[in-house]
């Protein structure tokens, strides 16, 4: 069924997509705006916080109020106010913007005693399947009378390296351990996928690329000889029925904005909506299934439309000192060491059902949206739809030189385990192993050269 679907997207929209592959190829230089006309200059704390610039009076309106439903705490059912109550029995964070704090990225805890807060923590078994008890994501939190399913702790031990030039570099080799169980052991078999909340700007352009657009950029057989074989997550799709290209999440594993807010809501606060309308207890919770809930669903359609909608239209930044010599020369280094073959600079969407303002734009995200084997290194062993244990989504780059700036860290790659961005490129392996030799490789000044261009991102 799945490569019936692709072969059909890719005939149909073949003609369509010869343009936007063509620019994202491009290696020139990308200019200023990464979120086209949706783009803003912004800077500091709420650099990630802004509405798209091209967002009209009336749907700035509906914006904001879908920026109070994002950053609202939840409260516990019943309630004086019943709109914002049925927070959980099972929960991690009792909002939103408790893991996107600022509309930005997540990091893991400083220690082992450290909760996490902006950090979540999949399960699953070898051959996909959720655990029987404790599901697909554990949860750290419940509501009084409901035992919390348990915490996970993280340590590291450094792994030294060295450049070819000789300069030493340490990697920190992050070790996950689950402690405080309250329904029982997981079992051996099961697989730990911590993953930190990333940065949600510019999530309506990406949903605006056309499938077909992703599906030329794929090569899942590496027809190409290029060492890369990108490929699209094909996935179960709620909202529209049927199958079709998973863009979001960290594996790619969700099809739709609408999808991903309501699985999030439910999974993350344990709110239910239209689209997932069960409590999130497995049947051995008895406390949890026996707990109030805050109305069927407690999340209105009309609450989950804003919400979608916010997360649609958050401006992408405006880029920082993007015609500096030292960022135009990093800016061909990383397209030289090929790096663009996955976080392609160029792509272009179509026309957006419901959001116009993201529709028909050129933007410069660095991502293909498919996935990739990163290798044995970063692998977490857990499939995802047709993801597999070692495969992720390229995520995209823009914005990714304001983390500091938003949220007062440089913690990157899906767990955080990179403390800068010269870390996470030599995390990369599997299909990205080349270009993070290509890296390693470089002088010293060239590879500053290049991180300053990631930075001005």
């Amino acid at each position: 069924m799945t490569r019936r679907l692709v072969a059909a997207l890719a005939a149909l929209g073949a003609l369509a997509a010869g343009a936007a592959l063509a620019g994202a190829r491009e290696a020139g230089r990308i200019g200023p705006a990464p979120g086209g006309a949706t783009s803003r200059p912004a800077l500091g704390r709420t650099a990630f916080t802004l509405p798209a610039a091209n967002l009209p009076a009336d749907r700035v309106r509906e914006f904001f109020f879908g920026n109070r439903l994002f950053n609202t705490n939840w409260t516990i059912a019943p309630a004086s106010v019943d709109s914002f109550d049925g927070l959980g029995p099972l929960f991690n964070r009792v909002s939103c913007s408790g893991c996107h704090v600022r509309d930005g990225r997540g990091r893991p805890p400083a220690g082992p005693d450290e909760p996490m807060t902006s950090m979540l923590v999949r399960l699953g078994h070898a051959d996909g399947r959720p655990h029987p008890v404790y599901g697909d994501q554990l949860s750290d939190r419940a509501v009084p009378g409901v035992p919390a399913e348990g915490r996970v702790a993280v340590t590291y031990r450094e792994r030294p390296g060295r450049y070819a030039d000789g300069e030493p570099y340490s990697l920190a080799v992050p070790r996950y351990r689950v402690v405080d169980l309250a329904y029982g052991p997981l079992g051996g078999d099961v697989r730990l996928s911590p993953r930190v909340a990333p940065a949600v700007i510019g999530l309506g352009l990406l949903e605006a690329i056309p499938d077909a657009t992703l599906l030329a950029l794929a090569d899942p057989e590496d027809r190409d000889g290029d060492g890369i074989s990108g490929r699209p997550n094909v996935v179960d799709d709620p909202v529209r029925g049927g199958r079709a290209i998973g863009r979001f999440g960290w594996k790619a594993s969700v099809a739709t904005l609408r999808q991903q807010n309501a699985a999030a809501a439910l999974g993350d606060i344990g709110l239910t909506t239209t689209l997932f309308p069960e409590e999130n207890c497995a049947p051995a919770q008895e406390a949890c299934r026996a707990a109030p809930a805050g109305g069927r669903p407690e999340v209105s359609d009309e609450f989950l439309d804003r919400l979608t909608l916010y997360t649609q239209t958050l401006a992408v930044p405006m880029r920082r000192r993007a015609a500096a010599p030292e960022v135009l020369r990093g800016e061909r280094l990383f397209h030289d060491s090929g790096c663009t073959a996955c976080h392609v600079p160029t792509l272009e969407t179509g026309a957006h059902p419901t959001v116009p303002e993201v529709s028909n734009q050129r933007i410069h995200p660095f991502t293909d949206l498919l996935l990739h084997d990163m290798g044995e290194g970063l692998a977490d062993g857990r499939p995802d739809g047709e993801a597999t244990g070692r495969e992720w989504r390229t995520p995209p780059l823009w914005g990714i030189g304001l983390v500091r700036a938003v949220n007062g860290h440089t913690r990157f790659l899906h767990d955080g385990r990179a403390r800068g961005l010269a870390e996470a490129i030599l995390w990369h392996g599997g299909e990205a192993e080349a270009a993070r030799e290509a890296f390693r490789r470089l002088p010293k000044a060239d590879r500053e050269a290049l991180l300053r261009f990631l930075e001005s991102l």
